[in-house]
């Protein structure tokens, strides 16, 4: 389900100050005169009817259900084919806690490595609209944190709720472990390229598979790794909070393994990187980016049915009941 365009709901906002007018200057008006109040002295006790608030009811149901159909609510079925380039990419997203360093700065702010490499990610994905794109995350273990999609709406979502240095996961790096998830995600896969791009700041020190062990399957199952070493070089400041609440820094040492990193990329047929900046980063990614492209055939959920009709026809039998049972058996003067 979807809206095509959604902006159309703004107009709720309206409701309550139509509502607000329509008291202050219509509620007050009276239907009938009477030259003296003797006349209607024995009516004046009378409960107001109910039949108003219902008649008022529909009229403003009736009013929202065409907002509603206004911004085109959608629901997607079927597959159609479309063009791609046939590239299935996996992105492995370093969360261990030395991706909270500082050294990096973004619109003249000094910001952490996690953040620069999202924001960058996202102009990556963003530029690739026919591409499967997948994502794993790792620090002391790997899993997959979006599978191989088309959907990279869904995409973004799932990378938006990653937070490095979590509690809820297990502090390290394991290297090995995040090429080998998703190299799992890739090796059934019949396309003409498959590619894994690998994010990290630090050096293997957790997993059970050996990076070197995994960059061997890489390259049995014709997968290019790109790795790239995101920090400064020497020390990084990071940020921490001392016993009165306040932030404050200490320097780290920034221990890359560029050695290894470089191997894995060597060996698969892919390309090492060094990211010190962002605008570096940036690069990095135009860089990948720029890779041959070959276009093939792919099914996506692409078909979505119009659902705006439903709501119209609900609408307008709401506006007519009221109409009817305002001129009918609610009928009232003037």
């Amino acid at each position: 389900m979807r809206l095509e365009s959604p902006w159309w709901l703004l107009l709720l906002i309206l409701f309550p100050l139509i509502g607000w007018v329509r008291r202050r200057w219509l509620g007050g008006r009276p239907s009938l005169m009477f030259s003296s109040v003797q006349l209607v002295r024995g009516i004046t006790g009378l409960a107001k009817p109910k039949s108003g608030l219902l008649l008022g009811l529909l009229r403003w149901v009736a009013l929202l259900l065409f907002v509603i159909g206004m911004a085109r609510p959608q629901w997607g079925e079927g597959t159609e084919k479309i063009k791609a380039s046939g590239i299935d990419i996996v992105v492995a997203f370093d969360l261990s806690g030395s991706m909270l360093a500082e050294d990096f700065e973004q619109n003249g702010q000094r910001v952490n490595r996690a953040t620069v490499a999202k924001e960058v990610l996202k102009g990556f994905v963003d530029d690739r609209p026919a591409d499967r794109i997948g994502l794993v995350a790792f620090a002391g273990r790997a899993y997959i944190a979006a599978p191989l999609t088309l959907d990279h709406e869904f995409l973004l979502k799932n990378l938006e709720r990653l937070e490095a240095g979590s509690e809820a996961i297990e502090d390290g790096t394991a290297i090995g472990s995040a090429i080998s998830a998703g190299l799992n995600r890739l090796r059934d896969l019949d396309s003409e390229s498959r590619i894994v791009i690998l994010m990290t700041d630090g050096q293997n020190n957790a997993g059970t598979v050996n990076p070197l062990t995994a960059a061997e399957a890489a390259e049995l199952l014709g997968v290019k790794v790109y790795t790239i070493g995101v920090g400064t070089r020497g020390v990084a400041p990071m940020p921490y909070t001392d016993v009165f609440n306040r932030k404050r820094y200490r320097n780290v040492e920034v221990n890359i393994d560029e050695e290894t990193l470089q191997k894995i990329a060597k060996q698969t047929g892919g390309e090492y990187f060094r990211a010190d900046t962002t605008s570096r980063l940036r690069k990095i990614y135009e860089q990948i980016d720029s890779m041959e492209k070959t276009e093939v055939e792919v099914e996506r959920y692409f078909h979505y049915d119009e659902l705006f009709q439903y709501f119209l026809i609900a609408g307008l039998a709401l506006l007519l009941l009221e109409l009817i049972l305002a001129n009918t058996v609610w009928l009232k003067l003037p």
